[in-house]
């Protein structure tokens, strides 16, 4: 109270900062317990996360780097084919034995390689290309490893297939190409240098002498042995040795001595490029298996069921095989079937192989041959009862 009697002004209340709200006894603040220990290393905690996302963008970029390594050591079979196949050819050669087939390689001027197994004691030869192109050829040498070297008579246009530069990186994925004992080319993975495929998953003896190139195109090896069993790769370092003039690393292959020789025992199966009738089929099967007898040289099975009872009055087995000694028969296409009053006309036109010492040989060892077959039916099969040529001979080197 002052001294003049009068009541002071009530006092005005505590400001308080705005948005803290009102503090009554309940509400007192609670003092903060003092930390205990050091403070955590914040700075260090990002060094480190800052480091992890370094080490995770380095990582990722060289599983990246990884990745298309790896994708670029792949091969793609479809490829090589289109750019290697047209240079894979099958060879075919009348030998002692009758087991001169084999796949091969053109590289280039005129040269050949193959699987030697199928070239010994072999009286003539030919190569085959994939649109059915034939040429003759001579045999080179071979070496010690199993290849073959061919000289290839007349020239193709195709491109050859190049002998890679340089050995293959030996984790890069390779391919062979070769033929099946149908003669159709096919192209199948081989695996790496370091992780091989097992090659008896793939081969069989049709496809001893095909090429192993890798995703360009180009020859790394040749695969050799005198069974499908016992198939091996040459790496290109060897071929190379094998190619160069008069190479020193091929030894002279002797011809065959023998007074018969046989071409390849695989079954022949005509094409029939005339309409699939039950006559032109049957005609097909009975032609089919003429020229298989006749490759095993079995004149007499021929005789007992093919022959008619007038070609069997005309003809004896002592001629027929005398006129077959050296001769390999395929390639066979059937042109024509049709019906006379005499029975039913086939025309088949198909490659000969034989040797440059038979009769009526003239220097050459394979010829187009195109004859027409007079076909009668004794019984309830037909027979082959006359053979005579439509067009004369032609030389397997003319196209």
């Amino acid at each position: 109270m002052v001294e003049d009697g009068r009541q002071a002004l009530p006092r005005p209340p505590r400001r308080v900062p705005v948005g803290a709200g009102v503090l009554t006894q309940l509400q007192t603040p609670v003092p903060r317990t003092p930390r205990r220990g050091p403070r955590p290393p914040w700075k260090f905690g990002r060094f480190l996360a800052g480091l992890l996302v370094v080490l995770l963008i380095l990582g990722a970029g060289a599983s990246a780097g990884w990745l298309i390594r790896a994708q670029s050591l792949k091969i793609d079979t479809a490829k090589v084919l289109d750019l290697a196949g047209p240079g894979v050819v099958r060879v075919l050669a009348t030998t002692c034995a009758g087991d001169g087939e084999a796949s091969g390689v053109v590289i280039g001027d005129g040269l050949v390689l193959t699987a030697a197994s199928a070239m010994r004691q072999s009286l003539s030869m030919a190569i085959v290309t994939p649109d059915g192109r034939i040429r003759r050829a001579n045999l080179l040498g071979t070496s010690p490893d199993g290849v073959a070297v061919l000289r290839m008579i007349g020239r193709l246009d195709e491109d050859p297939v190049p002998l890679a530069p340089t050995d293959p990186d030996r984790k890069a994925e390779r391919a062979h190409i070769g033929y099946t004992a149908a003669g159709r080319q096919a192209v199948q993975k081989v695996g790496t240098t370091d992780r091989p495929r097992t090659l008896t998953e793939i081969m069989n003896t049709a496809k001893l002498g095909g090429p192993v190139v890798d995703k360009s195109g180009q020859l790394v090896g040749l695969v050799v042995g005198d069974t499908a069993k016992t198939a091996s790769i040459v790496p290109v370092a060897r071929l190379r040795e094998y190619v160069v003039p008069n190479a020193p690393a091929l030894t002279p292959e002797p011809g065959g001595t023998c007074v018969r020789s046989l071409g390849p025992q695989t079954p022949i199966v005509p094409e029939l490029l005339v309409s699939k009738t039950k006559l032109a089929m049957e005609a097909q099967r009975l032609l089919g298996t003429y020229l298989t007898l006749m490759n095993q040289h079995d004149f007499g099975g021929l005789r007992t069921a093919y022959y008619s009872k007038r070609l069997l009055g005309a003809l004896s087995e002592e001629r027929d095989r005398d006129s077959h000694q050296t001769t390999y028969f395929f390639g066979a296409r059937i042109t024509e079937v049709t019906t006379n009053a005499q029975g039913v006309n086939a025309r088949m036109m198909f490659t000969v192989l034989f040797s440059p010492n038979a009769s009526g040989a003239k220097g050459q060892t394979c010829n187009r041959l195109d004859v027409r077959y007079r076909l009668v039916r004794e019984g309830n099969r037909l027979k082959v009862d006359q053979g005579s040529s439509v067009n004369v001979a032609q030389s397997c080197d003319t196209d």
